[in-house]
């Protein structure tokens, strides 16, 4: 199933909020999602009550693990992407853990891209093997990458993981590739889909099995709301697998539930609610589920500008005597540009790097001079952003690590926002030039 293109005209029509502050809009039959600012629900007996708990009536028991106004972007997020069933929570780092958590145990492993956003790579690279999961980077951009992720896998790999477009070059993943080879291995492909919203791909589409966003970037758009999202395609056959007892077979801490019988194609997104969501709390806030719930409305409009004025901005820096290097995938000279074309036929990336004909504290004294940019730690946001990923966002990695990973001392990392491109190439050349 493909995943719905326009977010314009969203309709309120969930089975999880039946009361009536739904206020419809007369002209248009249009619905606001109510923010249920609010922990527990009212149970209508103690059967309905034991029922929520035995997983054997669907509704709302605490606001921990669901919520109406949740439930609602859960539903979009998933019908957007193509999937079975999503799962919202407090951030895009709690979704990739969790992700992670709910398929490896101690003593299981991980294959990943190495050209990652610099915290996914802690997490991975320092975080896990504290927990006894241990991961193999590959670099894709290298001759033989292919044979590299091949015999990365091993017989206790339990995911092969992705970026759509890597953190922060914008690499291009072949999504096709490494789903068929995470399947020959009877294994879900992961993909952080972060930097494509769903308007530009559906991963679904080529192979993925769970789909992660942070909706704190273009979901919600604007830098007001954190959020992370989870997508289960549905499609990925947990028994068949032999390799996930923890879908498949009786769990002790939830009555003996098999997820995987109890509620098939949902099986992954709700064992992570009942277990790990219910035992850890990363719980977004109903308020954070509206303001991304918002974000989705604006989606495809705001994406179509974000890529337009990317396109032009590329084009500016062409022309920039003081620029080393760009890495954009829509530029032949970048090893992903025939995935690109494959993949994102209607554009994708407006976050991007390029290299300062200098030293680093050149490149830092450009990034100071910028006036329009805003220099935080975040992207996709509809205002323009500037950052030094090698002190910043990947200062976490060793030298040897963010060489690994095409990061330089002089490298400048761009997102840029929904301003007038003119504007933004303005603030451009006056830093250049001061």
């Amino acid at each position: 199933m493909a995943g719905i293109k326009d977010t314009s005209k969203w309709k309120f029509e969930t089975k999880q909020v039946h009361i009536g502050q739904e206020n419809p809009d007369p002209a248009t039959g249009a619905r606001a999602v109510p923010i249920y600012q609010n922990t527990a629900y009212v149970f209508a007996d103690t059967a309905q009550a034991a029922g929520r708990f035995a997983l054997t009536d669907a509704g709302n028991i605490y606001s921990r693990l669901t919520n109406p106004t949740q439930g609602v972007l859960e539903e979009r997020i998933a019908a957007l992407e193509g999937g079975a069933a999503g799962l919202a929570v407090a951030s895009g780092a709690a979704a990739l853990t969790y992700t992670f958590q709910a398929l490896a145990k101690k003593g299981d492993h991980i294959v990943s891209e190495s050209t990652i956003y610099g915290g996914t790579y802690n997490l991975m690279k320092h975080t896990f093997p504290n927990f006894g999961i241990d991961t193999t980077f590959v670099d894709p951009e290298k001759t033989g990458w292919k044979e590299a992720f091949a015999a990365a896998v091993r017989p206790n790999t339990k995911a092969i993981f992705a970026e759509t477009l890597g953190n922060p070059n914008s690499n291009v993943a072949d999504f096709e590739y490494l789903a068929n080879l995470a399947h020959s291995h009877r294994i879900p492909l992961v993909i952080d889909a972060t930097f494509t919203p769903p308007n530009l791909i559906n991963t679904i589409d080529y192979g993925a099995d769970i789909v992660v966003h942070s909706g704190t970037k273009f979901i919600n758009g604007h830098g007001t709301g954190l959020g992370g999202l989870i997508v289960e395609s549905g499609k990925f056959d947990w028994k068949a697998s032999g390799k996930f007892p923890q879908l498949t077979e009786p769990n002790e801490s939830y009555h003996g539930v098999v997820f995987y019988d109890a509620v098939g194609p949902a099986a992954f997104v709700t064992s992570i609610r009942a277990i790990l969501l219910r035992d850890t709390g990363s719980t977004i806030a109903p308020f954070n589920a509206f303001l991304l719930l918002q974000g989705l409305e604006t989606l495809s409009l705001r994406v179509e500008r974000h890529i337009e004025n990317t396109l032009k901005i590329i084009d500016y820096l062409k022309t920039q005597p003081k620029v080393k290097a760009i890495h954009h995938p829509s530029l032949e000279s970048e090893p992903s540009n025939a995935l690109y074309k494959k993949y994102f036929p209607k554009g994708a990336g407006s976050v991007f790097t390029f290299e300062i004909d200098g030293s680093e504290a050149d490149a830092k004294a450009f990034i100071d001079r910028l006036e329009i940019y805003s220099l935080l730690a975040n992207v996709a946001d509809a205002k323009s952003l500037v950052i030094h990923p090698a002190s910043t966002t990947h200062s976490q990695l060793s030298e040897s690590e963010l060489i690994e990973q095409y990061i330089y001392p002089n490298t400048v990392r761009l997102s840029i926002g929904i301003e007038n491109a003119d504007d933004l190439i303005a603030d451009l050349d006056q830093a250049f030039n001061l």
